[in-house]
């Protein structure tokens, strides 16, 4: 748990921010899972109201990587100062007297996630188009290095022995008598996240690409597989198919042909901790049988393109 933070602690930081600024008020936002987020009120020297939103990374974050707080707060810069559509970065806080834990903080940006899209074609197109935005920075021109290997990631989550689940158990035999899978496509920036939870809109317009505690480096594909699972969980199999489509036309240098062993990566993770979600029984018992029809076609394609095996 992050430790609760006083008003006292609160004001404190909007004097970095700036100097001649008054706190208001804070509050919490929800849907957070690794880090606590919070939004803050403050008056500015102009006098202006103006709202700022503060990340503190928890404790898994953190042993995962000391460093976390200033890799996410590098990378925005780099991607604001490149007009991607992301917070604009303020200030950090790695260490200090007043904070225990390290954080971030932000511009708020108006807007909201939308889990049930107006015109779901048009919220799917600007969906495809920012990521594939991001996947076209030149990582290491921007001297983006500090970022993980996403495939060291899932070397190591395969480096544990599965559980009896016979789900696992297959996606773990699959993925590991084929892993490293070969390089096919040149590493790209990732996202690490890209679902319609870390999207905000306003006036159904894509503002801003949120949360990127889990950004690395590596095959476009792991991004794209982690998208279509997490699409076909909000909006069916036709929407995951025309946002692959509409990727596929937009970064036509992309080799899909492993896709479905990414696809089996990006079922893995809810095949190992889905019921750490805190779901209520339905919805988990229909995003489990979604994830388990996401499962059968990605063996399915393997069957119809390489045959299981690489």
């Amino acid at each position: 748990m992050v430790p609760v933070t006083t008003n006292e602690q609160w004001e404190q930081l909007i004097k970095h921010i700036d100097p001649h600024g008054k706190w208001v008020r804070a509050w919490e936002l929800k849907g957070g899972v690794s880090a606590q987020v919070t939004a803050l009120e403050m008056v500015g020297t102009d006098g202006q109201k103006r709202k700022i939103v503060v990340r503190r990374h928890g404790e898994a974050d953190l042993a995962q990587n000391p460093h976390a707080a200033r890799d996410e707060f590098q990378l925005l810069q780099v991607l604001h100062a490149l007009g991607l559509p992301v917070p604009t970065p303020l200030h950090i806080e790695e260490s200090s007297m007043f904070f225990p834990t390290p954080c971030i903080a932000m511009e708020y940006v108006e807007g909201r996630t939308e889990l049930s899209p107006a015109d779901l074609t048009n919220y799917l197109n600007q969906f495809t188009a920012a990521l594939a935005q991001i996947h076209r920075v030149d990582y290491a021109r921007q001297g983006i290095t500090f970022l993980p290997d996403q495939s060291a990631i899932y070397r190591q989550t395969l480096c544990r022995q599965p559980s009896e689940s016979k789900v696992e158990r297959l996606i773990w035999d699959t993925l590991t008598s084929n892993w490293p899978l070969p390089q096919q496509n040149e590493p790209v920036l990732l996202h690490g996240d890209f679902w319609p939870g870390n999207i905000l809109w306003h006036d159904q317009q894509l503002v801003a690409v949120i949360d990127w505690e889990d950004a690395a480096v590596g095959d476009p594909l792991s991004d794209v597989a982690n998208s279509r699972l997490e699409l076909f969980w909000a909006f069916g199999h036709d929407a995951m198919n025309h946002f692959t489509q509409q990727y596929r036309a937009l970064m036509p240098a992309v080799d899909f042909t492993l896709l479905p062993y990414w696809d089996l990566c990006a079922a893995l993770r809810p095949v190992l901790s889905m019921a750490q979600w805190g779901l209520d029984a339905r919805t988990e018992e229909s995003m489990r049988a979604k994830l388990t029809k996401f499962i059968e076609l990605a063996y399915n394609q393997l069957d119809k393109t390489i045959g299981g095996s690489i």
